[in-house]
């Protein structure tokens, strides 16, 4: 039952929660907190439940199910949500439509829980989709013209991904007969025709994968993150891009477990999203999209794990730990990450490194908290970042003598791009922490602000912050108890022995790392992505691919290619009159069809029968609404407004009741009507089949 809970609680609140912000903004504010922390006790104890399965009532067939993955990331996405929701009342305290933000926000954690508590495709898609369209509301939150355009992207990404990924479902039906995770593997394995499963697998990847944004379906992603408020890219980027790597993880943990070549695919697309996304993050120079670009590229180190778990089959342990490790993970650091660049934006309204430079000077809650998720994603020692990252590199490099010099071009991307995230990191640490603004009255004035956040964002900020060196410190107990209760749902092999984190073959891929950032760092961005002491944006415009691919497929190309068929075949001298004489035709044969059951009707009712008229049997004075007439017009006399003797009101409500009379005898007596019945009547057996079915 806590199952269902984790669910509809927070959809229910949400209902609650916008019906009393329309009264009471405040109480708004601590019903929704209210319902974030509820929910991250209900999930606090569903951990410590067995695993066990659920099938909801009432609801078509969705199944839920526990396990040991679910457990880890239910309590992440509730404390996630709980920490967000304690900095939003005062991140949203001069902002517009926040009850339509709260509500959302709620019903989009019912339904994230619903994605990561599917026990079939099916049940996830259903939720994935209403997450989609409910989370769609936080790009558009501040309804300026660059929302309107990232929400657009957004949905379109949503819609079409969504879309290809039903596709792929019913494909996977049609040859397994069955979508519930735990069969698909054997189902699988027994199925004769794997090109069909290669399509549907293809078509699950393009819609999970467009939601988890990897390459080429990232285009939503640097753009959504920097114009949603703060703590919901502190969502988008922590937990919704999981929902789409649990989609990922679904299949090639099952339909494609142990496949080469499935791996293949998933590892090529990976090293590309983290190559590119640490790249786009280098260069830019908003703090929040330097995020999402950071974002991306951490996605793509947990897809390498997951490509390498097909690639290392059986003896895949190490990547199955690294790529939950790392999912757990990074959700952590883009929680603190985005908070901070949250309470930056909250003061200051900007998000430029020019304009907030300096602004954590004498800040030292803020310091330790940014400094702690620096560490962290940078893949430090002794924080719960370098973890992950180890098991990650350790299990390429396992993979490294059966595959050749392929996996060692991929390592090396790998501590490539591990360097690339401390250079950025670093840029921003030192921008809003080390260096002085150039105006010195500004940077007076962020010196002298010392409240600048309430005691609840102190809260939501300092618990994430100081778990990331609890987590990196207890690595051997924390880490690796996480990595044994949760890697159930990859079906990875037994760890054959246990791993030392802090050996100098593992400190040796971190220092390499170290020493790239370093490197980029100083003789890159100081020296080139920097002019006059400015922070300047270098990267070339064209290269959007959103810009330079997607929109001109969609608005030019395909259309053209429309055009052009139309012109080839629409002026035929014989296509043309045909096609026009059979569409006069097929409207005169709908039209006939449609009024001539209402014809016939009125034919036989002419000639056989000739109803009565309800007005003809009664007298106008005997009727009821006459009467009724009659007493208002005699109150409305003796209060002076009507004249002795008048009976404008009996009139009123004589002519208004024949009226409806004569409406409604029109209506039944008609056959459209009889057939509109009939129709309501199949929609509502139709629902109650869905609905109620055994």
């Amino acid at each position: 039952m806590d199952l269902t809970i984790l669910v509809f609680f927070p959809m229910v609140m949400a209902l609650i929660a916008f019906a009393v912000g329309r009264k009471n903004e405040a109480l708004r504010d601590r019903v929704a907190i209210g319902t974030g922390l509820l929910t991250l006790g209900v999930a606090v104890f569903t951990v410590l439940q067995p695993d066990h399965a659920l099938t909801l009532p009432l609801m078509a067939g969705l199944k839920l199910e526990l396990d040991g993955f679910r457990k880890v990331y239910i309590a992440v996405i509730a404390l996630m949500w709980a920490m967000t929701l304690l900095l939003s009342p005062q991140y949203f305290r001069h902002h517009h439509n926040q009850n339509r933000y709260y509500f959302f926000n709620l019903m989009t954690l019912g339904a994230t829980m619903g994605v990561f508590l599917g026990a079939d495709l099916y049940t996830a898609f259903v939720f994935f989709e209403i997450m989609s369209f409910t989370s769609f509301t936080w790009v558009m939150q501040e309804e300026t013209p660059g929302a309107t355009k990232a929400a657009l992207t957004y949905l379109a990404v949503a819609v079409i991904g969504g879309l290809v990924a039903l596709m792929g479902l019913f494909l996977v039906s049609f040859k397994l007969g069955t979508t519930e995770i735990s069969k698909l593997y054997e189902l699988a394995a027994a199925c004769p025709d794997k090109k069909t499963l290669y399509i549907a697998g293809g078509c699950i990847l393009f819609g999970f994968g467009a939601k988890a944004g990897m390459f080429p379906l990232h285009i939503w992603l640097p753009k959504a993150h920097p114009v949603a408020p703060a703590p919901a890219s502190a969502l988008l980027s922590g937990v919704l891009t999981k929902s789409g790597i649990w989609g990922i993880l679904a299949i090639s943990c099952n339909i494609f477990r142990h496949d080469p070549a499935w791996g293949t695919l998933i590892l090529t697309l990976g090293t590309v999203t983290m190559v590119l996304g640490a790249v786009l993050a280098l260069f830019s120079i908003d703090l929040k999209r330097t995020l999402a670009c950071s974002s991306m590229s951490q996605i793509g180190f947990i897809l390498v794990g997951i490509g390498m778990m097909g690639l290392l089959g059986e003896e895949n342990a190490l990547a199955a730990r690294g790529t939950l490790l790392h999912m757990v993970n990074h959700s952590m650091f883009k929680l603190v990450l985005f908070e901070c660049a949250g309470v930056v934006y909250m003061n200051l309204h900007k998000l430029d490194l020019n304009e907030i430079r300096g602004f954590g000077r004498k800040k030292p809650v803020l310091n330790f908290a940014f400094l702690m998720g620096y560490l962290g994603i940078g893949g430090i020692p002794l924080l719960n970042g370098y973890v992950s990252k180890t098991l990650l590199h350790e299990a390429i490099v396992e993979g490294v003598p059966h595959y050749g010099p392929a996996l060692s071009v991929v390592e090396w991307l790998f501590l490539i791009s591990g360097g690339m995230t401390l250079a950025y990191m670093t840029k921003l640490y030192v921008c809003l922490f080390v260096e002085k603004n150039a105006d010195p009255k500004r940077q007076q004035a962020f010196d002298e602000n010392k409240r600048y956040m309430t005691p609840a964002s102190f809260i939501a900020l300092a618990v994430p912050a100081v778990l990331l060196p609890v987590l990196g410190l207890t690595a051997n107990t924390t880490m690796n108890g996480i990595a044994d209760l949760g890697t159930d749902f990859f079906h990875a092999g037994h760890l054959e022995h246990a791993v030392h984190y802090l050996s100098l073959a593992n400190l040796k891929g971190a220092a390499i790392s170290v020493a790239i950032g370093a490197a980029l760092y100083f003789l890159f961005i100081r020296k080139v992505l920097m002019k006059n002491g400015a922070y300047v944006d270098r990267w070339p415009k064209k290269l959007d691919l959103e810009e330079l691919v997607y929109r001109p497929l969609l608005t030019k190309v395909l259309p053209g290619v429309g055009g052009a068929f139309a012109a080839l075949f629409g002026e035929n001298r014989i296509t043309t009159p045909l096609a026009k004489g059979t569409l006069r035709v097929s409207g005169i044969l709908g039209r006939i069809a449609c009024d001539l059951p209402d014809a016939l009707i009125l034919l036989v009712g002419k000639v056989f029968y000739k109803p009565s008229r309800w007005y003809e049997q009664d007298t106008v004075r005997d009727s009821l609404p006459y009467r009724l007439g009659l007493e208002v017009d005699t109150f409305a006399w003796r209060l002076g407004k009507e004249q002795h003797g008048k009976h404008r009101y009996a009139h009123l409500f004589y002519r208004t009741m024949h009226t409806v009379r004569d409406v409604t005898t029109r209506l039944t007596s008609n056959i459209s009507f009889a057939f509109l019945m009939l129709c309501g009547a199949i929609c509502l057996i139709f629902i109650y089949m869905l609905i109620w079915r055994a």
